[in-house]
C-alpha cells in the first residue's frame, strides 16, 4: 500500500506520542494467550489536543512477551486516524501466543496557529 505524500499547508506542527499496554493476558489467562485461531484487540487513543487534519501515527511494539513454542504472527497497525484520536489495532492468529503488548505510537499533524488569520 502506498501513500501520497502529505502537503501542510501550517507552519505550525503537533507532534504528540505515548505508550499504550494493549493486552496482560498471561495474568489472567485471556484469550491472546491461551486462544487459538484469528484474534484481535481494538484500542482507541485520544489525542491531549485536537488537530487540523487526521495528523500522520506510526505504531511500533515497545514490549512484546509471547511465547516461544510458535511463530510470531501478528498484524499492527493505526485505524480510525482523526483529528481527536485513533484505534491500535492489534491482530494474531494460528497458534501463536502473546501474553502481553505494549505499543509505542507518534502523531504527527498540522495544529491551529494563534498566529492564523480567518479572513
Amino acid at each position: 500500500m502506498v501513500d501520497r505524500m502529505r502537503k501542510l499547508n501550517s507552519h505550525k506542527l503537533g507532534i504528540e506520542q505515548g505508550e499504550t499496554v494493549l493486552f496482560s493476558d498471561f495474568e489472567d489467562g485471556g484469550p491472546m494467550w491461551s486462544g487459538d485461531g484469528q484474534r484481535d484487540v481494538s484500542v482507541p487513543v485520544m489525542f491531549s489536543e485536537t488537530f487540523d487534519l487526521p495528523p500522520s501515527v506510526m505504531v511500533t511494539l515497545a514490549l512484546c512477551d509471547m511465547s516461544n513454542e510458535a511463530y510470531m504472527r501478528m498484524d499492527l497497525r493505526a485505524k480510525n486516524v482523526t483529528t481527536r484520536g485513533f484505534d491500535i489495532a492489534f491482530a494474531t492468529w494460528g497458534d501463536t501466543k502473546f501474553a502481553r503488548v505494549r505499543v509505542a505510537w507518534q502523531a504527527i499533524g498540522a495544529v491551529s496557529s494563534e498566529d492564523a488569520w480567518d479572513i
